[in-house]
């Protein structure tokens, strides 16, 4: 659900669970059951005039021990091989739209949240249901929520995918291809799933200002996606050289610490 470099800067811990997988599992069910998941928020940044178009939302554990916070990548890959990574998606999807109805939705940018969800539940024909329903029990608008499939996961499904992007396209919400680039499917993807923003994959944005490789991909990315009529976001920026680079180009968005940092709700808005 969130790459390394959209981590949040307060200290977390990443050392694998010793108790193994069993471990791991029984703790996200512990999680789910406690209400232990926690968001934090990163902007999402339009360059043309450096405001704040939406934020990201990103999933951490707490960790009872010690009151730290566990990054995704120490959990999700047990997740989803073990088959809990579509409640924690629901946790996470009804969590970001209960906090837009809420007076906490205020906090948030007006472009609503973007919130990950993963190959499986993309896959999943009940949820397109499940999140309309979400919708009307909250109140909340689905222009409100971007929800960004992973161009690295391996779809199990891509008939049922494009079905749920088309789904949710035409109920309101935005779809984005997020970390575009990383993986080998990724025009695949393009051509078989509607969408509505490109996400370029941080691999590609961190050496911009060293790489002339990287910013011919960078900016044949933005001109395919400007003939698909989607714009694109520049992930992990981290400087202001490479904001230059990106403004050039003619990327429309961006995240990254120099940007904004994940951080909790409250936070988030500041």
């Amino acid at each position: 659900m969130a790459a390394p470099s959209k981590s949040s800067h307060l200290t977390m811990r990443i050392t694998r669970n010793p108790g193994g997988w069993e471990a791991t599992l029984a703790r996200l069910r512990r999680a789910l059951a406690d209400d232990l998941f926690v968001l934090h928020f990163q902007p999402i940044v339009s360059l043309s005039d450096r405001t704040v178009a939406r934020h990201e939302a990103l999933l951490r554990l707490a960790d009872g021990e010690d009151g730290g916070l566990v990054g995704p990548n120490e959990f999700l890959p047990d997740a989803e091989r073990h088959g809990l990574i579509g409640d924690i998606d629901r946790w996470v999807l009804e969590r970001v739209i209960s906090l837009l109805a809420g007076h906490n939705g205020a906090e948030l940018a007006a472009g609503g949240v973007a919130a990950n969800i993963s190959a499986l539940s993309v896959s999943d024909p009940r949820l397109a249901g499940e999140l309309e329903r979400m919708f009307d029990r909250y109140g909340v608008e689905p222009s409100m929520l971007v929800l960004e499939i992973t161009e690295t996961a391996a779809i199990p499904d891509l008939a049922r995918a494009r079905s749920f992007c088309a789904a949710m396209l035409e109920l309101g919400c935005e779809i984005a291809l997020d970390d575009f680039g990383a993986g080998y499917g990724g025009l695949h993807l393009l051509r078989e799933l509607p969408f509505s923003y490109l996400k370029i994959d941080g691999g590609f944005i961190r050496r911009l200002p060293t790489s002339r490789a990287d910013r011919l991909i960078v900016a044949a990315l933005r001109e395919l996606s400007r003939g698909m009529a989607s714009e694109t976001v520049a992930e992990c920026v981290a400087d202001r050289e490479t904001i230059a680079i990106l403004c050039e180009i003619g990327v429309e968005l961006a995240q990254g610490f120099e940007l904004g940092r994940p951080a909790p709700l409250l936070a988030a808005a500041a």
